[in-house]
Parts: structure tokens; C-alpha cells; sequence
């Protein structure tokens, strides 16, 4: 049972979704804004940070935990909340020197590392109650 669970579920199949999920992050923080439809909820922008940041670093846990084949989840999670960490601040300067419709924000990198927090109380969350060592 374990091999055809593993093939069903191969390493590059996490690392392409994860990849596909930081495109869609990089395209939506680096478009002009202009260009992003106006929803006029206050703090919306912050909820969509932290649900982009959520995924994201669900995702690259679930890579990383297949990637290492760790006994444990700690490393994995470690990993991947770290990349989530600078990957959203990396972006955020990104959009201060390279764009010239879009300013970095300090609240957006807190909304990001709520988001990959979240993500992480998820992940020990279902842990405890299920076995993660087995995905």
C-alpha cells in the first residue's frame, strides 16, 4: 500500500504546485494595481495576503516534507515557514525598486506572516490529531 501511495503522489507533483502557487503570488504582487478590480472592503488586501501566504506555505511544507523524507515535521514545516517569510518580504522590496505602481508595505508583511503562522498551527494541528509522518 505505501509504494502505490507513493506513486500516486510523486515529488514534483508538490514542487510544480508549489512553484504554480508562488507565479500567481509574484503575478498579483507586481501587476500595476490599477489592473487588480477595486473591491472596497476595508483590510481586504490583508485577508487575501495572509490566505495567499497560508497556501503558500502549506504547499512548501508539503514539498519539503516529501523532498527530505523526514521522519519528523518539524524541518519541513522550519523550511517552509522561513521561505514564506522571506519570500514576502522579498517581495515587497521588489515591488519598491522595480515597479512603479506598487510600494512595498509593512502591513503586508505582517498580513504574510500571519498567514504562514496560520498555516503552521494548521499544520501541528492536524498533526497531533493525525499522522502527517505519513504523507
Amino acid at each position: 500500500m505505501n509504494l502505490t501511495k507513493n506513486l500516486l503522489v510523486p515529488k514534483q507533483f508538490y514542487f510544480w504546485i508549489a512553484l504554480s502557487w508562488t507565479g500567481l503570488i509574484v503575478f498579483f504582487c507586481l501587476i500595476k494595481s490599477s489592473d487588480i478590480p477595486a473591491v472596497h472592503i476595508a483590510n481586504l488586501d490583508k485577508v487575501v495576503h495572509s490566505f495567499f501566504y497560508f497556501v503558500f506555505t502549506s504547499l512548501w511544507f508539503f514539498f519539503f516534507k516529501k523532498q527530505l523524507n523526514s521522519l519528523t515535521i518539524f524541518k519541513p514545516l522550519l523550511l517552509s515557514f522561513m521561505f514564506s517569510i522571506f519570500f514576502g518580504i522579498a517581495i515587497e522590496i521588489v515591488q519598491t525598486l522595480f515597479t512603479t505602481t506598487r510600494k512595498g508595505d509593512f502591513f503586508d508583511v505582517v498580513a504574510n506572516l500571519l498567514g504562514a503562522i496560520l498555516a503552521i498551527c494548521v499544520i501541528l494541528f492536524f498533526n497531533r490529531y493525525t499522522n502527517l509522518n505519513k504523507v
